[in-house]
């Protein structure tokens, strides 16, 4: 007996299951007239004029229908609308609604689907209610404002919106256009309430200032900012930002990158590079770190190449680059000068780089140094080089000997980045390792004046020495010379901080 009641609760149970499970029918809620005609047209009943319709929480209105109690379908005429749920609303020409899948296609001349403040124009909707998700797949254009009060107007050959939550899916031909800029992409991730795009492909964000590029990464539409990877780039008339990601924020005018960055500036032709950088363009500066590497572009391809702890750049209102200063541990190579010191600053309209804080600069086999250095350039190419305080050149003659001048104030000339002639002013001496022409050791001459001139041959080696004003010339026999009179005082020699070849920037 227990196992029969059992067995009847059972199958009681699973006809409830059955019963909670089948799909309920599309009920009629009013209309102006309903007809049926089961010999016509069996267990179809004929709706006209202002009819409503309710299926499992949705509303379905129309001009007209024919609601097929059968199959649980329901095709309506005629001013269409779908509302379900307090926001979502559906309209067209036709409705054909299946209440068993739950699933309505809408067509007509103009089918509109409008969410809170976003609407989607189309001409085909497929909208399913189990996955609360619609679909067209023959164009169509979203209409959106945001917090700018701005219409966004974005169109795509196909789109899938997700309602629960508020996700477009755009994809072939995907183009967001409003006052501010217009975007196009392959394929678009689109979030209606927080207004943010995820881009999934090539995309290109052009504005009246700056044009962004990158296949991946997300934009906010409403308050215009966003991260741009994989090949990202952003771009003015005057200068290039690259890097394997890029924070932008458009309002600000504020771009930072990340890894691997570059700053082309097309007007100056410098090249800043570093894996961290920042450019805030309203405020005028940016700069760049974590290896950081500047690059003067030269025309003959004798590019100079600097790093420093930090780079730092000062702009004007048209984006042209002003300053650019080097702060500690500064390395410059290029294949006919060099140099180093603790912090630089190149002013772009002047062409001049000035060297601080025991500056050094290495021209063939001279090396000059000075408590400050300007430098001045003619495209790209030393032209001038002025040292101040302690000026101070030295030259190797042997491993243990060197040639050397001293002055308060020098200036050296240059044609195509090679030392020529340098003039000393102010407390000039020199010290110089006299030889024959075969290498012959004559002796030392040291030499005291108030100013002095020293020509330089094609290799960069001293060729003639010029005293002004009566000056102390003695030349001495190397071995008699006590070895402390063989430096010049404020004597130093760095040469193993030199570096030989591009990398050793970073050395």
């Amino acid at each position: 007996m227990k196992k029969k009641n059992i067995l009847l609760l059972l199958l009681l149970l699973i006809v409830a299951l059955a019963s909670a499970q089948a799909p309920k029918k599309i009920r009629l809620v009013s209309a102006e007239k309903a007809t049926r005609n089961d010999l016509m047209s069996p267990g179809i009943e004929h709706i006209v004029g202002n009819a409503i319709f309710e299926h499992e929480g949705a509303y379905l209105y129309c001009d007209s229908a024919l609601l097929n109690e059968t199959t649980n379908n329901l095709n309506c005429f005629g001013h269409v609308r779908i509302k379900s749920g307090d926001t979502l609303t559906l309209s067209g020409d036709k409705l054909d609604y299946a209440g068993d899948t739950r699933i309505a296609k809408i067509t007509g001349e103009v089918v509109k689907m409008v969410d809170k403040q976003t609407t989607l124009l189309t001409d085909y909707i497929n909208y399913d209610r189990n996955s609360n998700s619609a679909y067209y797949e023959t164009g169509g254009i979203i209409t959106s404002r945001d917090n700018n009060k701005d219409d966004n107007r974005l169109t795509s050959r196909k789109g899938y919106y997700y309602t629960k939550l508020k996700e477009y899916f755009f994809m072939d031909k995907v183009e967001l256009k409003n006052k501010r800029y217009t975007m196009n992409s392959d394929s678009l991730i689109y979030f209606t309430d927080t207004k943010i795009a995820f881009f999934r492909g090539p995309t290109t964000i052009k504005g009246k200032d700056q044009d962004l590029y990158c296949e991946s990464g997300w934009y906010n539409t409403d308050i215009d900012i966003g991260s741009l990877t994989k090949h990202a780039k952003v771009v003015n008339d005057k200068r290039i930002l690259t890097g394997d990601s890029i924070y932008f924020d458009r309002a600000n005018d504020i771009g930072k990158g990340y890894r691997n960055v570059t700053v082309l500036d097309t007007a100056n032709n410098i090249i800043l590079k570093g894996n961290y950088g920042e450019f805030w363009n309203k405020k005028g500066f940016g700069f760049m770190t974590q290896k950081a590497m500047a690059i003067m572009i030269q025309k003959k391809k004798d590019s100079l190449f600097m790093h420093a702890d930090t780079l730092r750049a000062t702009f004007d209102t048209a984006h042209n680059t002003k300053i650019l200063f080097a702060y500690h541990k500064v390395k410059f190579f290029n294949d006919s000068l060099q140099g180093m010191c603790d912090s630089l600053a190149f002013i772009t309209k002047d062409s001049i780089l000035n060297l601080y804080m025991s500056p050094v600069i290495w021209s063939g086999k001279n090396q000059l140094s000075a408590d400050t250095i300007r430098l001045f350039t003619v495209n790209k190419q030393v032209s001038k080089m002025v040292m101040y305080s302690t000026a101070l050149i030295v030259s190797r003659d042997t491993l243990e000997n060197f040639n050397q001048v001293k002055g308060k104030l020098m200036t050296a000339f240059f044609k195509d980045n090679k030392l020529t002639r340098i003039n000393v002013d102010g407390s000039a001496e020199s010290l110089y390792y006299v030889r024959e022409e075969d290498h012959l050791l004559i002796g030392v001459n040291k030499a005291i004046s108030s100013s002095m001139i020293i020509y330089m041959d094609d290799l960069q080696k001293v060729k003639k020495i010029t005293w002004i004003q009566k000056p102390t010339n003695v030349l001495y026999p190397e071995r008699v010379l006590p070895a402390e009179e063989k430096r010049l005082r404020d004597f130093k020699w760095v040469e193993t901080g030199r570096p030989l070849k591009k990398a050793d920037i970073f050395n």
